[in-house]
């Protein structure tokens, strides 16, 4: 699936960082739309990283990272991710409120990350809006702040304000903000790359999965039986879903059927190759699971716009 027309302008994402915040969540902040840059073979995402002082901020666990200073730098463009950890409570003083204020003006979104909501709610931004924090705050953040929403989440969105929990979930918020920004199966690729939802644990039931655990698990198998696709029907006995459902979740999810992601996975398993490889069509067509070169040089027309052997010399 081609990126989206809308998504030629770059979107700008701000860093704003603190003493002690976690490279964890940093990496898993920005490794995603680096992903998508490489994906879509374009620029879709920049960044910068700034701090109030400027000069090196440290990581928790020691990692230097050179900032520019927040007065100096002026930011401003689509998202301000806010990223303090261990120590946030110090870090909510003037100098700080008076920065997240302003960037209100400046940015699309601010995005608190990690224990970011506090200093977000300090600034008094997050008044009458749901938001959530590390959990291991919650409760605290919950009777500091009475006028906001507090709640267990993974990540929330309300409106230009956005909030996640920790590490893992911003990840999880990064790649949402990717499926908003362009579309589900863009999203997808993005997850597949760092092997996201890739493990598959049939000891649970499926059934009881969220709709986009469910969507996961399927394409993680999906991946998985690429030579040999399954049919979409014993694929969903497999996950242990009736195949109504499966369909039902994919249209919710990705608003795609099963066998259109399935097809999609295929074919960039496909383009990886012919990028890649010196591999034959042929031999890819097969690797890919299709019967023969020619149906493959027909859906990859479809798909990219131009056959394998054009994409080739073309690279």
């Amino acid at each position: 699936m081609p990126i989206s027309q809308k998504s030629n302008s770059v979107r700008k994402i701000c860093v704003l960082l603190f003493e002690s915040f976690s490279n964890h969540c940093l990496a898993n902040a920005i490794e995603p739309f680096r992903a998508a840059n490489t994906i879509a073979r374009k620029q879709l995402y920049s960044w910068q990283h700034v701090s109030l002082a400027g000069g090196t901020v440290t990581s928790s666990s020691g990692l230097p990272v050179a900032t520019s200073a927040w007065s100096e730098a002026k930011p401003g463009g689509d998202y301000l991710f806010i990223m303090p950890s261990y120590g946030f409570e110090a870090f909510a003083g003037p100098s700080t409120v008076r920065a997240l204020k302003a960037a209100r003006q400046r940015f699309g979104t601010l995005v608190g990350m990690d224990t970011g909501a506090w200093l977000l709610a300090a600034a008094g931004l997050l008044e009458g809006r749901k938001a959530t924090i590390h959990w291991d705050e919650l409760t605290g953040f919950a009777e500091r702040f009475p006028d906001v929403d507090a709640v267990e989440d993974r990540f929330v969105l309300d409106g230009n304000i956005c909030t996640c929990g920790g590490a893992s979930t911003t990840f999880e918020l990064a790649l949402e903000l990717i499926k908003r920004h362009h579309s589900p199966m863009f999203a997808l690729e993005v997850a597949a790359l760092f092997m996201y939802g890739d493990k598959l644990d049939m000891r649970d039931p499926y059934k009881r999965l969220s709709a986009d655990a469910l969507v996961r698990s399927a394409t993680a198998l999906m991946r998985r039986t690429i030579e040999a696709p399954m049919p979409i029907e014993d694929l969903a006995r497999q996950l242990k879903v009736d195949q109504r459902t499966l369909e039902h979740r994919f249209q919710r999810e990705m608003s795609m059927t099963p066998l259109g992601v399935y097809k999609a996975i295929r074919l960039r398993e496909a383009r990886r190759l012919v990028e890649l490889t010196m591999l034959g069509i042929a031999e890819i067509a097969e690797r890919c699971g299709y019967r023969n070169a020619s149906a493959m040089t027909r859906a990859y027309r479809q798909e990219f716009g131009q056959s394998p052997r054009e994409h080739r010399r073309s690279r």
